[in-house]
């Protein structure tokens, strides 16, 4: 492989860890693997460090690409946990609302759903990296000052109700959508059009543009897999 021509490399991002970190940890190694300070990479498409999945990293020549594959269409498998509310709209943070879900039924969530199908208005979330006079949104809230995000208009493909627990009042669904799209803030806005709040436990990206969550590695197995690209490196 020509990594300094270029290459993409599928990750699948692990929980907890940022995709600036997923790509340093690669990068590292190839670095070292080809004898070099720093190879150029990057990553398309940013993930939450509580989200996993598909992440592709682009090196040499092909982080010319970076900017067109971030406008490929995504698709995420994500879990909601109703009846509650996080700032983050996430497990980042602790509930700060709860709210009653005996209203709440199967029939309901699948009559709501179909609003959010299409073009529709969608404010980010606070805490995301949205630029705000020149700032990160989350360094702002995490400051104490929360900046007001503009509504952006975003598109969703598709939307299916793939499970719902009435005892535990989680719903997962699998959603595929165009670049831009936070599924965290559309987590906020289907419990608020429920009417009981709700907020990401759970979420995968399973699809960006042609790549799927079966074409990746885990960066555990990304070491062998530069071994076998780079077979110098087994005498090393």
């Amino acid at each position: 492989m020509d990594f300094h021509g270029g290459e993409f490399i599928y990750i699948n991002k692990p929980y907890r860890m940022s995709s600036f970190g997923a790509l340093a940890y690669v990068r590292t190694r190839l670095s070292r693997a080809l004898h070099v300070k720093r190879l150029k990479t990057g990553h398309a498409g940013t993930l939450d460090p509580l989200a996993t999945g598909v992440l592709i990293l682009c090196t040499g020549k092909a982080t010319k690409r970076i900017e067109s594959l971030q406008l490929a269409s995504k698709e995420y498998t994500a879990t909601l946990q109703l009846g509650a509310t996080t700032p983050s709209y996430d497990r980042e943070h602790t509930v700060n609302m709860t709210y009653s879900t005996r209203h709440i039924t199967r029939e309901l969530i699948e009559s709501v759903l179909p609003q959010f199908v299409g073009d529709i208005q969608q404010v980010p979330p606070i805490y995301s990296a949205v630029m705000v006079d020149g700032h990160r949104a989350y360094t702002l809230a995490r400051q104490g000052s929360e900046a007001e995000l503009k509504a952006k208009t975003i598109h969703i493909d598709e939307i299916e109700l793939t499970d719902f627990n009435p005892e535990t009042m989680q719903m997962s669904i699998r959603v595929a959508c165009g670049k831009g799209t936070y599924i965290r803030s559309l987590a906020r806005d289907i419990g608020e059009a429920l009417g009981s709040g709700a907020f990401l436990t759970a979420l995968c990206r399973t699809r960006l543009g042609d790549v799927r969550i079966e074409d990746c590695l885990t960066l555990d197995e990304f070491p062998a897999w530069l071994e076998d690209k780079i077979p110098s490196l087994k005498t090393q």
